[in-house]
């Protein structure tokens, strides 16, 4: 196996990504818990959901790894938040530069999908989470609330699903240059 994609769901829309990533190239997509030794992979893809300022299981999937001659590692966040927003782009990667060094991180190509959150299915403690996060959210003025955080006030308590496969398109046609 040359090529693998690598993802750390937590609630499911990263999953969906990832199969359906796996579909459209033929290469096996397995769960960060589940993942095989990379260093000898060509091409890497690393999908995760984004929680609280890190992006789920990346930094263990990662750790004692670095980009070798050839290989080609492709990350892919998964968030509620709009990932068009120069601003969410910016948390992203400060977030990334927390969890991966430097020469890692520049070699790396950066890809953002906006996934989705359902309230009922968050676990106790993320729902509490949720909850702190909203009120204090609730209490900040209007202008001085960023695009993300107001994303989070319009959404909380729904069920919200922003997954859209057509935004795997210029990832599907960069792993595809990195298998033929």
């Amino acid at each position: 196996m040359e090529h693998i994609i690598v993802y750390g769901s937590q609630y499911g829309s990263t999953r969906r990504y990832a199969e359906k990533l796996s579909e459209e190239t033929g290469i096996p997509a397995v769960s960060y818990k589940d993942a095989p030794n990379l260093s000898g992979m060509k091409t890497i893809v690393y999908l995760g959901s984004l929680y609280a300022g890190g992006v789920l299981g990346l930094a263990k999937t990662l750790r004692n790894f670095s980009l070798q001659e050839g290989q080609k590692l492709l990350l892919v966040t998964v968030g509620l938040a709009d990932p068009t927003e120069p601003e969410n782009q910016h948390n992203i990667r400060t977030s990334l530069q927390k969890q991966l060094p430097a020469e890692l991180l520049d070699r790396a190509m950066l890809f953002h999908l906006r996934g989705g959150i359902d309230y009922q299915k968050l676990s106790f403690g993320h729902r509490t989470m949720m909850k702190l996060l909203y009120q204090s959210l609730r209490r900040t003025p209007v202008e001085k609330q960023t695009a993300e955080n107001r994303a989070l006030i319009e959404t909380y308590g729904k069920q919200v699903d922003f997954t859209d496969f057509s935004a795997l398109e210029p990832i599907v046609l960069e792993v595809q240059r990195n298998i033929i």
